[in-house]
């Protein structure tokens, strides 16, 4: 892998990062207000999961790039960005707007996005795709949590 390739991704990946952390408010009164499920992990958890998934997905962009033929990196660095785009945004429409049911729309988005990352990650290197499937399973079971929330919220 090459490391400015990799600083590329990562650059991206923190800038999402940090989008999605500023707009997230776990520890706002509205928040706490919601009717939560009981399997909804604790809030701890969630740092740290993001933390591996945003490195694993840094990791997965950047062996993709590498192994791209020149035509089709532009391509891919779009998808990447509309998929950083999304993961930020879902965070911004859910915690900032206070819209879990207009979050279900735009996670399916982002649900739409990682299947297109994965699905060009995996055609071009078996290992990233395998590194993007932690992702795109978190973020299939934060769909599941989101709609329950949004479902006991109404």
């Amino acid at each position: 892998m090459r490391i400015p390739t990799l600083a590329k991704t990562a650059a991206g990946v923190a800038v999402a990062a940090a989008a999605g952390s500023a707009a997230t408010k776990p520890g706002s009164m509205w928040y706490r207000s919601l009717d939560k499920p009981a399997w909804q992990p604790p809030q701890a958890a969630f740092p740290v999961v993001w933390t591996s998934l945003y490195a694993l997905i840094a990791i997965a962009a950047a062996r993709t790039l590498n192994r791209l033929p020149p035509a089709e990196r532009r391509r891919f660095w779009r998808t990447y960005a509309v998929n950083l785009g999304l993961n930020a945004g879902w965070t911004g429409v859910f915690f900032a707007a206070r819209r879990p049911g207009l979050a279900l729309a735009e996670i399916a988005a982002l649900n739409s996005s990682n299947v297109a990352l994965l699905r060009r990650a995996w055609q071009t290197d078996r290992l990233a795709g395998a590194a993007l499937l932690p992702y795109v399973a978190w973020t299939g079971f934060a769909t599941i949590l989101n709609v329950s929330i949004a479902a006991r919220n109404r």
